[in-house]
């Protein structure tokens, strides 16, 4: 059997602000999702544990535990995504400090298992106030700290879409030290070598995400987010193996469905792709109703297609840790 993958979700925190949504969507077995570029447009996606891979974004995990827990008792798979960096408050408004970001991914960890753990140290924002040193120093403190909780890092280098731009270039107006630098190959290339180097001493393997530049050469291999590979020998099950058109050409994934909605992550954080305005955000999240069939608004969807009689759902796979 192949497994549908559901990613929860590249459109926004989730697990930090959507959490008791999502539970009861899988209580009610499917969710509604609009198409981001014609609302009318809905899909009915099934959230069944006999056939669907669950794969989180997260930077703050908190509020979502007692949710991971018991998806893990309906026999849900899942890996988590799970991005922790420190950058300052002017880039940074709201995310949670590196310390509790730190702790929460710990304490996932250790009841998922760090072979379900992906730390993302993505984007590299370069700016006066965010060079390489700076870099440099922040992704040994983090590896150090999650040594054991995890098996792989993801990096990424800004890659300012149109919307994201123009907030940077708002905040370099007000403060010059955050005027964001473009990746330079004979500045930059030195440090990649080192966050290589300190991955390896942690035990990590470090990949790039969808990358525009050739990291190959400073020892950073394309990587796969929704990754094929790792589903199957983590979890030992089958999923698609084409690669998913609907993302960038550099992206490596696999197919998923996306049951989140854009401009309704609550962070603000100022690199942001997936946030035209935080007021639109702000106002999103202001009318989420947990009660409804879709993240955002309410959709009827199209009704159930039919489906044979399944047997009871399995276990969490035994080598869930």
């Amino acid at each position: 059997m192949t497994m549908q993958i559901i990613s929860a979700s590249r459109r926004t925190d989730l697990p930090a602000f959507y959490g008791e949504w999502f539970m009861n969507r899988v209580h009610a077995g499917w969710c509604a999702v609009p198409n981001p570029f014609n609302p009318k447009q809905v899909s009915r996606i099934e959230l069944d544990p006999l056939d669907t891979l669950l794969v989180f974004w997260t930077r703050w995990p908190a509020p979502f535990m007692q949710a991971a827990a018991e998806l893990r008792s309906l026999g849900f798979r899942y890996y988590v995504h799970y991005t922790v960096l420190d950058y300052p408050p002017a880039i940074h408004a709201k995310a949670p400090g590196l310390e509790q970001t730190i702790g929460a991914f710990l304490n996932l960890a250790e009841m998922i298992g760090p072979e379900r753990m992906v730390w993302r140290y993505d984007p590299i924002l370069f700016s006066a106030n965010t060079d390489g040193e700076y870099h440099l120093s922040r992704f040994a403190q983090i590896a150090r700290r999650l040594q054991g909780a995890t098996k792989r890092v993801v990096i990424s280098i800004l890659e300012p879409y149109q919307k994201a731009a123009r907030r940077l270039a708002r905040l370099a107006q007000t403060q010059p030290a955050y005027r964001y630098l473009e990746y330079d190959a004979a500045r930059d290339a030195d440090l990649l070598r080192h966050l290589v180097r300190i991955a390896h001493e942690h035990g990590l393997k470090i990949h790039s995400c969808a990358e525009q530049h050739d990291l190959a050469s400073v020892g950073i291999a394309p990587g796969k987010c929704i990754d094929d590979q790792l589903i199957q020998s983590v979890f030992g099950v089958q999923v698609s193996h084409k690669k998913d058109k609907s993302q960038r050409d550099a992206c490596g994934c696999v197919e998923s469905r996306d049951i989140g909605i854009y401009d309704s992550c609550a962070f603000g954080c100022a690199y942001c792709y997936a946030n035209r305005n935080f007021d639109s955000s702000a106002r999103h999240h202001a009318m989420h109703d947990r009660q409804s069939e879709s993240l955002i608004g309410h959709y009827r969807a199209p009704p159930r297609r039919f489906k044979p009689e399944q047997s009871k759902t399995p276990p969490f796979p035994a080598d869930s840790g």
